[in-house]
């Protein structure tokens, strides 16, 4: 069945209208990960373009990562969820410049007494004055992940100074609290209410939960909780096994 496309009137040049089709049969779930693309003799046929016209709009969503094209098997839908490195601590921002378009809403930032949970997290006194903070990243506009954080006060004092608008949490810890070591665990969430208005997703929206504590000396500096919805990225991670001298790097798989 030949694709339904603008008239000409519209403006739109043909190629991106063949990218807007593709990308829509993405987004709609209708075309999943490393389901193979119709071949360009079949879209030729479809939107009765020319193979240049069919040709560049593949080439063009394959350089933007939403296709992978394989020599001699044809192009295949890319996992368009974004990877990030269990073992590593990186600035949530650059990871996801390195995506798209990175935004941020600070929700709160404030003084708050630590409840016990907090206290036993953070090894301070229950009800100690701590600081608090929550803000939503954002990928080219929509929710990516959702930051919850305690910082002890002892190893970052002037955390409340920052803008959260121009310096994420992680930005300012790693200047002023040097990590000495790192904690985490992950689980599979369902979202709460307010989760749920914070990253614009729906009661039956998978999430994946990243616990997060970090030390710097010998003080607890901070403890996050960092949630992501589950159709925006993954995790990964690689090691070496110290018994045996072989070392197999095997490509990241999705959760």
């Amino acid at each position: 069945m030949t694709a339904t496309l603008r008239d000409d009137s519209s403006g739109v040049p043909l190629y991106e209208q063949v990218k807007d089709y593709i990308r829509d049969r993405i987004l709609s779930g209708e075309w999943t990960i490393d389901h193979r693309v119709p071949s360009e003799n079949a879209l030729v046929g479809e939107f009765g373009a020319s193979r240049m016209t069919i040709n560049r709009a593949l080439r063009e969503l394959t350089d933007e990562g939403w296709l992978r094209r394989v020599q001699g098997q044809g192009t295949f839908v890319s996992d368009t969820r974004t990877r990030i490195e269990l073992l590593e601590i990186r600035n949530i921002a650059e990871v996801i410049r390195s995506r798209g378009a990175y935004t941020s809403k600070p929700l709160l930032h404030q003084t708050a007494p630590a409840n016990a949970d907090v206290a036993e997290a953070l090894e301070v006194a229950e009800d100690a004055e701590i600081y608090h903070s929550r803000l939503v990243h954002y990928l080219d506009g929509l929710p990516f992940q959702l930051e919850d954080r305690f910082v002890n006060p002892a190893a970052a004092p002037d955390y409340l100074a920052i803008d959260l608008a121009e310096q994420t949490p992680n930005e300012y810890l790693m200047r002023a609290a040097p990590l000495s070591e790192v904690e985490h665990r992950l689980e599979a969430v369902l979202p709460t209410p307010d989760q749920q208005v914070d990253l614009e997703i729906g009661p039956e929206q998978p999430c994946l939960l990243l616990h997060r504590r970090t030390w710097s000396g010998g003080l607890v500096a901070s403890r996050a909780w960092l949630t992501h919805p589950g159709d925006r990225f993954y995790l990964s991670t690689r090691f070496s096994h110290s018994n045996g001298a072989r070392r197999d790097r095997q490509s990241p798989r999705p959760l």
